[in-house]
């Protein structure tokens, strides 16, 4: 259990040891959640991951893409693709 003091602007200073188990650093966004008389506090970049990981599922089998070399070359080809639309298509 960690203790925190709320300050006259309503502002905390989370505990080290909440911090780190959330991996939030300095600038990083929390997220609140109310569930009953309970609130949650959850590290917003670790849940918007999720979410695209969730919605992503299965798309790179779809792509063909089966192993890591796979996931390499497609973003090989990506990054050709977008040089050529940005510098060799505007010539």
């Amino acid at each position: 259990m960690e203790l925190a003091k709320v300050t006259s602007n309503g502002q905390i200073t989370l505990p080290t040891a909440i911090r780190k188990k959330l991996g939030v650093k300095e600038g990083d966004k929390v997220l609140f959640i109310e569930d009953g008389d309970n609130v949650i506090l959850l590290n917003s970049s670790v849940i918007a991951i999720e979410k695209i990981q969730k919605s992503m599922k299965g798309e790179a089998e779809k792509a063909g893409v089966t192993s890591e070399e796979g996931v390499v070359n497609l973003c090989k080809e990506i990054r050709k693709e977008v040089y050529a639309d940005k510098y060799e298509n505007n010539g």
